[in-house]
């Protein structure tokens, strides 16, 4: 959730926000109203505590005679207190819902407009041109003996798939050297829990415009994550933590869950968009005037493995419509795909300043030791969908693939043969 106090000090930069992600600018005015009408029954609520705490000590120091009247208007007065209580309450539960309706402020800078009105920030590599018709990475993994569809959805429905062979050791190098670049890097690597509680899901953002995509366990009231920034950000969810040695970086490594429910008849071939996935997440808690800098960081480091897996990429800006409720601004490095003549995104960084944190109240100490708000960042590192762009870009005219020199030692072998 946003600041109130920057909301209060800044609210059309807000309204500017809320225009930049195509959302209402209106939320503001009435978070505005909430917030005032919240602090009018927090003092409303005071002064009535303090009054009745007053005719307390006046009942005390009273004679026999005037005590009858003192307790009667004490009674009163408790029946007032109680009633300024339930409308403190619910004016609580009111500038809650308003504060969570509203966004990230955007980071000034991001382009405004929805998915397709990014910013080309660099083109890295040139597209593969090949002297044959190139196979799409469905039609390579099935003739690799990579990937089954056809079982995977006789066993777990349509978008669902095994990686088998040399598929699943291509992923497992994949995620094993993201692991291993974290580490080095001063990442703690973490396989998180994938099932969390509500709070937890509420916490991070995912259970707003973005619910739709989550798998719900309702007996148990738990929820599937689609990415271990979840658990990650609730890791340290009511705490106060150490900055003052640096940043607290995290990568987690974890199986992903998402229900596409928005996506009927859009990448329905292969492994593009699919219910279940691994990935490597980084995950980063920081101070706020660390956060640009680390996210600079954490978008050099994604790159750093898109290069070792020589593929084609290009990276965006991505636009304010399109970031997300935690997000502040948010990088996507995207990898060519031949045969569909385009770039899908591959690895996502978002800056989410304190607007996580806030939520699930994790805390640093400044300098003058007070208590104060953290940042936090997340990036994509590795994932189930990089195999697709190996594929498309390493195949040769006999149906090979050439597997990328960084990987090799985890997979076991250089050329993927049919």
């Amino acid at each position: 959730m946003i600041d109130l106090r920057f909301l209060r000090e800044n609210p059309e930069a807000v309204r500017a926000s809320q225009r930049t992600r195509g959302e209402d600018p209106a939320l503001v005015d009435a978070l505005l109203e909430a917030d005032a009408a919240r602090r009018a029954a927090v003092a409303t609520a005071d002064n009535l505590r303090a009054e009745h705490k007053a005719m307390g000590k006046v009942i005390g120091k009273a004679s026999k005679e005037e005590r009858p009247a003192l307790l009667a208007a004490a009674t009163d007065m408790s029946a007032k207190v109680k009633e300024a209580e339930v409308a403190q309450h619910a004016a609580d539960a009111d500038l809650d819902a308003a504060q969570r309706a509203i966004s990230n402020v955007v980071q000034e800078g991001a382009p405004a407009g929805g998915e397709d009105d990014y910013v080309v920030l660099e083109t890295v590599g040139t597209p593969p041109v090949f002297d044959f018709e190139p196979k799409d990475h469905l039609e390579l993994g099935e003739s690799l003996h990579l990937i089954d569809m056809e079982r995977g959805a006789k066993v777990s429905g349509s978008r669902f798939y095994f990686l088998t062979g040399y598929g699943a050791l291509l992923q497992m190098g994949l995620l094993q050297l993201a692991a291993q670049r974290a580490v080095a890097n001063g990442f703690t690597m973490m396989i998180p829990p994938v099932l969390v509680r509500p709070e937890i899901m509420a916490g991070t953002g995912f259970l707003g415009q973005h619910s739709a995509e989550v798998y719900h366990l309702e007996e148990d009231d738990l929820y599937l994550v689609g990415t271990s920034e979840v658990p990650l950000a609730g890791y340290h969810s009511e705490e106060i933590l150490d900055l003052s040695t640096g940043p607290k970086r995290y990568a987690g490594w974890s199986s992903c869950f998402r229900r596409e429910a928005g996506s009927y008849g859009k990448d329905t071939r292969g492994i593009i968009r699919v219910h279940q996935f691994d990935k490597v997440e980084m995950f980063v808690y920081t101070t706020p005037d660390q956060a640009e800098a680390e996210h600079q960081r954490l978008l050099a480091w994604e790159r750093e493995m898109l290069d070792a897996i020589d593929v084609p990429y290009r990276v965006i800006d991505v636009a304010g419509g399109d970031l997300g409720s935690s997000a502040a601004r948010k990088f996507d490095c995207e990898a060519w795909v031949p045969t569909q003549q385009t770039y899908r995104e591959l690895t996502s960084t978002s800056n989410c300043t304190t607007f996580q944190a806030r939520r699930l109240s994790v805390r640093y100490r400044d300098e003058n030791g007070k208590a104060q708000i953290a940042a936090t960042l997340n990036g994509t590192l590795a994932t189930t969908r990089w195999i697709v762009a190996i594929l498309e870009n390493h195949q040769q005219a006999d149906g090979s693939v050439r597997v990328p020199a960084a990987l090799v030692p985890f997979v076991g072998t250089d050329i993927l043969k049919p």
